[in-house]
């Protein structure tokens, strides 16, 4: 019997039932109130008049009416750069000694202050995490096992005086030391920087290691354990971690991934999904019966939700000042919301990028359905990313194949609109790309009335590329991004999907791609079609 983990299951569902999550509302409201007295002397809450805020009756409406929505660039530009140069108490009370490197293939890089209350809310949002496992009936042995948080490398960089790295490397080099028994790769490995040496060493040392959950990005664990497998030349990985029962999924949804799990494992498993991004860890799944997740209400973080509208997107994908911002009360289920934040990182209304719908309001349940800027409306299509996921789920079923991975973009080519797909592959698909082109189109009109009205007018034809999925990671690789929080876009730009075809036909011709230069023409036909696809 395994008594430690008999006793350790006793406790976190003793935990579960006794300390109770609080109303969101009310939370919401004591995290505000927080949040504004502990930044009310730095340099943004003097400028914004803080102490004024919150003697105010109405916290919430003071607050929305007094501060701007940022993205990254204004907050960047205005505040954050006097962060990263080491100033004190700009948007948060102290220095701040790390910062979270985001890693977009199409935009330059972002570094996001990572507080020391961040770091405790982050840990804080785990334990929920861990809370919250007692809906899901392991067994008590299962607390026993060991835990292998694949993400990017711990190693982190010192820059003028701060670390940098991606948000998954910051978390575990801050680890407690009484963790340190049960966490994998260890930290020794999950100090090399080089992603392949990195699965390397894993797949050397993972018949010694009991795994009994994995946690990651989908794309890059599955890619992990296909490389172990292969090491050690097995059918699936439950032959080497015949105990891995949980696997926590964090950066993107997981359902497009499903089949290809089901492939490599050999046993079901549970599938936890969570949210944590550069900006802090938002939502975990805390029950069985469902795939969404609760947001974390009471842990430094403050929500606001406004009304997602894409005719109202600016071309960047922020949204317009006069946009109204509604609280967690006053939202609908079913209803898609950009998604804002205040953190105790010093973000201040804003915007991460997501999308959300709510799935159950009193809950407090949510379901991130995509991306601002991966919306592809340049005809009036509307589509969002969790329409795509769907229409190829049903692609998947249709064909009995495995998509686990895709972009799309609208161009303009000889005067007509287009939208050009590329679906990344495990295997292949037994039918012509014209006809699975004519498949996926008629999944979308069918599912949503907007795109069927732009197949009428504006939107000319659908094209459709299959390619094998490992296209997707090499792109990824050769652009530097490898592993850890790293995600081909959904969707392109038209000038970046020019590039992303140049790196594919370049592949597909056996061809290098760092010695292939686009021709003058292609690259005036790039800026002519900048902006079409956001």
């Amino acid at each position: 019997m395994a008594v430690i983990g008999e006793i350790i299951k006793v406790a976190i569902e003793a935990a579960d039932k006794f300390l109770n999550n609080p109303d969101p509302v009310e939370a919401q409201k004591e995290v505000l109130k927080d949040l504004l007295s502990e930044a009310k002397h730095t340099a943004f809450g003097k400028h914004y008049n803080f102490r004024n805020i919150l003697a105010q009756k109405d916290l919430r409406a003071a607050f929305a009416n007094k501060i701007p929505y940022h993205n990254y660039d204004r907050m960047f530009d205005e505040w954050w750069h006097k962060v990263l140069n080491g100033q004190r108490d700009i948007t948060w009370p102290g220095k701040v000694d790390y910062f979270a490197v985001s890693s977009g293939t199409t935009s330059k890089k972002k570094h996001i202050p990572v507080t020391d209350d961040m770091m405790k809310s982050i840990r804080k949002a785990g334990i929920k995490q861990l809370k919250g496992m007692a809906n899901f009936d392991m067994p008590g042995e299962f607390y026993e096992k060991e835990i292998l948080m694949f993400g990017s490398s711990t190693d982190l960089k010192k820059v003028n005086g701060h670390y940098e790295g991606e948000i998954s490397g910051i978390s575990a080099s801050q680890l407690p030391f009484w963790f340190e028994g049960y966490y994998r790769p260890g930290k020794e490995i999950a100090a090399i920087n080089d992603w392949d040496r990195r699965v390397e060493a894993v797949a050397r040392e993972a018949p010694n290691w009991d795994i009994g959950s994995i946690s990651g990005i989908p794309s890059w664990v599955e890619l992990m354990i296909k490389k172990v497998m292969a090491y050690h030349k097995v059918d699936n990985i439950h032959e080497i971690w015949p105990n891995f029962k949980v696997f926590t999924s964090g950066g993107v949804a997981f359902e497009p991934y499903k089949k290809s799990f089901d492939n490599i494992t050999g046993k079901p498993i549970i599938v936890i999904d969570t949210y944590l991004t550069s900006e802090g860890y938002l939502a975990t799944q805390t029950r069985k019966d469902t795939d969404a997740m609760r947001l974390i209400t009471d842990n430094g973080i403050y929500f606001e939700f406004v009304p997602f509208n894409p005719d109202d997107i600016e071309e960047d994908g922020s949204i317009p000042p006069q946009a109204k911002a509604l609280t967690l009360e006053e939202v609908e289920e079913g209803v898609e919301y950009v998604l804002i934040i205040s953190t105790v990182s010093g973000a201040w209304r804003y915007m991460i990028g997501d999308t959300i719908v709510f799935t159950d309001k009193e809950r407090a349940e949510i379901k991130i359905t995509g991306r601002t800027k991966h919306y592809l409306n340049v005809v009036g299509s509307q589509l969002s990313v969790i329409q795509m996921n769907h229409a190829l789920k049903e692609m998947e079923r249709f064909y009995d194949c495995d998509i686990s991975e895709f972009t799309v973009a609208a161009l303009k080519e000889h005067d007509e609109y287009l939208h050009r797909w590329y679906l990344g592959v495990n295997g292949e698909i037994r039918s012509g790309e014209q006809e699975v082109a004519r498949r996926l189109d008629g999944i979308l009109q069918e599912n949503n009335k907007n795109y069927a009205v732009a197949r009428t007018k504006a939107l000319k034809s659908v094209e459709v590329k299959v390619v094998p999925v490992n296209l997707f990671y090499q792109w990824t690789e050769e652009t530097k991004q490898k592993g850890g929080q790293a995600k081909v876009p959904r969707v392109m730009k038209a000038a970046d999907f020019r590039k992303w075809e140049e790196f594919v036909n370049s592949k597909l011709r056996g061809e290098d791609y760092r010695d292939v230069k686009g021709s003058e023409k292609e690259r005036l036909r790039d800026e002519e079609t900048e902006g079409l696809s956001d």
